[in-house]
């Protein structure tokens, strides 16, 4: 048997390595273009005295994305300028009736997010119209008069019947998502119309006329808006 004692084992586990003068220069020149990136020199500790680099701070802007303020728990809906003063305006001359406003706002404000699709029966909107009437036991609105006006409406293009207890609003009127799901939806629209630029949800009416009101002024001409 040998008499010889085994070799120790090194111990496992990375080794410290000394750093070499060209390291403190490489380290160096890392700092420094760091210190041009933002604007200002950072100091790096060598043997001329330099202090030590000991944090960089950044200054973070508001973010865009907050979520706006709005009343209620039931989101928001982004609407075209233009369109939200013409149903000022057709309300005013008389063009739209009040049933037809208040069923289009109903189901405007009823989006499922991101489709433009609300999803109600004619009941379902009768009921949702008459909730405060009913509290306060006023006059209501009949089932008949919300079928008079979702069809007047469908005439109008603001809005398309969807099948099924449904109903399409026109996106480029009034609309509850971003952009890319705007887009979207807009390329199905066109599609299912085969591309037709006077069908919806182009072509916004309704059709111009005249209008006698006391504002002071002998008529109100309103002309074709074409969205």
């Amino acid at each position: 048997m040998s008499s010889e004692l085994p070799a120790r084992r090194r111990p496992g586990g990375p080794r410290s390595v000394p750093l070499r003068a060209s390291d403190n220069v490489a380290y160096d020149d890392i700092l420094s273009v760091l210190g041009r990136q933002l604007g200002e020199a950072v100091p790096t500790a060598d043997p001329r005295g330099r202090r030590k680099l000991k944090g960089v701070t950044f200054e973070y802007g508001d973010d865009p994305r907050a979520v706006h303020d709005m009343a209620g728990n039931t989101g928001y809906s982004l609407a075209s300028n233009w369109f939200t003063q013409l149903l000022a305006q057709l309300a005013v001359a008389n063009s739209i009736t009040k049933s037809q406003l208040c069923v289009f706002l109903f189901v405007a404000g009823g989006q499922v997010p991101g489709t433009g699709i609300a999803q109600y029966t004619q009941q379902e909107i009768t009921d949702g119209l008459n909730k405060l009437a009913v509290q306060k036991n006023g006059k209501k609105i009949t089932r008949s008069t919300v079928n008079r006006a979702i069809k007047a409406l469908c005439e109008y293009n603001w809005v398309e019947k969807a099948g099924n207890g449904a109903i399409q609003l026109n996106v480029r009127l009034w609309f509850q998502g971003n952009s890319t799901a705007q887009r979207e939806v807009l390329a199905t629209i066109s599609s299912e119309h085969g591309d037709d630029l006077s069908a919806f949800p182009h072509n916004i009416g309704p059709e111009p006329h005249q209008e006698e009101f006391d504002f002071g002024q002998a008529a109100y001409t309103r002309e074709k808006r074409i969205g």
